[in-house]
């Protein structure tokens, strides 16, 4: 299956501490859980126009939950934070959030 890179990138992660490192230029995805790391850079670069200097992964196990007799799980997931090269722009979308 080819990914393409709006598959690649799923959304973006708002929490207190990805918006806190978003000083330090590092932003945070869900991404494919098939995709790699020079895919997620080539998606993130292609989609946002914005040059990446450093991709760190992570895959997320789903949790077990619990509604009385009934066991599900959660989704698992991947996710993706990546560093902005110093010289490049930075990512709209977020900067929004900010206010």
């Amino acid at each position: 299956m080819k990914l393409t890179s709006h598959d690649i990138i799923r959304k973006p992660v708002i929490t207190e501490k990805s918006m806190a490192e978003m000083a330090d230029r590092k932003y945070t995805f869900i991404v494919h859980t098939s995709a790699n790391k020079v895919q997620i850079k080539r998606a993130i670069e292609e989609v946002f126009g914005v040059k990446v200097e450093d991709v760190n992964t992570m895959n997320i196990e789903g949790k077990t939950k619990r509604v009385g007799v009934h066991v599900g799980k959660r989704a698992s997931y991947k996710k993706a934070t990546i560093k902005l090269t110093e010289d490049s722009k930075g990512i709209e979308f977020f900067e929004g959030m900010l206010q």
